[in-house]
């Protein structure tokens, strides 16, 4: 697949497969953040990788902030953003992030 850090260091890895609409769907959400946020990105196949198939094959799209896994299937923009700026969602006990 792709990278598309411009000669920043990636941030966002965005894992995915040839032919998989939800990964354009992904992809255009990670670019645009990245775009808006200067946040480097690259793009993987698990198709390329026996060791990222194994781990992502049924879960693909996944995106990945500063190597962890932060979501799956669908991309939510404003957690993506909030990830990149280090700001964490706490859910439950009336916590609000």
């Amino acid at each position: 697949m792709s990278s598309s850090s411009g000669g920043v260091a990636a941030r966002i890895t965005l894992v995915g497969r040839p032919g998989c609409h939800l990964c354009d769907d992904a992809r255009e959400v990670v670019r645009r953040v990245a775009d808006d946020t200067g946040a480097g990105w690259a793009e993987l196949s698990v198709d390329d990788d026996p060791e990222l198939l194994a781990r992502y094959a049924e879960q693909v799209p996944v995106v990945l902030v500063d190597g962890a896994q932060h979501d799956f299937w669908r991309v939510d923009e404003q957690r993506l953003r909030r990830a990149l700026a280090g700001g964490r969602r706490r859910w439950g006990r009336g916590t609000r992030g």
